[in-house]
């Protein structure tokens, strides 16, 4: 487990970089949240973007999850497949308001500490600064696990024909 919201991971394929990309672009759709049309139907099971080098992706969810992780992925070609790097993250909105939250949180733990010495109250805001990140992470790292585990099953799917 890492102290941050992020994660790594590296990996070979047998499928080529153009197959890799292409089974990932069947299976992804760019959507506009705003446009009820962009829904996700049938085989869709991510939404984003997929480009030449890489992805930028996220598992689709019925109902928002603050902390779905942005599966970013680049794709390098090799003789017999191809080497994925994959790195997981926060959102950028989803990480302001961890941020947020955590520097606000200790800010009123330095002001009941120092200038008006109300310790109850700093412990208070202490215990709220770690329960946010203990919690961030906690369903973070679970969202994780189970994109990572979509990504693999899609990965190691074998096409015949």
């Amino acid at each position: 487990m890492n102290l941050l919201p992020y994660d790594s991971e590296t990996f070979v394929s047998a499928l080529s970089k153009e197959e890799l990309l292409g089974h990932l672009n069947r299976v992804t759709r760019e959507v506009n949240f705003l446009d009820q049309r962009t829904k996700a139907k049938g085989d869709i099971i991510f939404n984003g973007l997929i480009g030449r080098k890489g992805f930028r992706i996220s598992k689709v969810v019925d109902k928002g999850d603050t902390f779905l992780p942005l599966i970013l992925g680049k794709v390098e070609e090799t003789a017999r497949g191809s080497i994925i790097s994959i790195k997981y993250q926060l959102f950028p909105g989803a990480m302001f308001f961890l941020a947020f939250w955590s520097i606000v949180l200790l800010a009123f733990t330095a002001f009941y500490s120092f200038f008006i010495p109300n310790y109850n109250y700093a412990s208070i805001c202490v215990l709220l600064a770690m329960a946010n990140y203990v919690v961030a992470m906690y369903f973070f790292n679970r969202q994780v696990k189970s994109s990572r585990k979509v990504f693999h099953q899609l990965i190691n799917f074998q096409m015949k024909d």
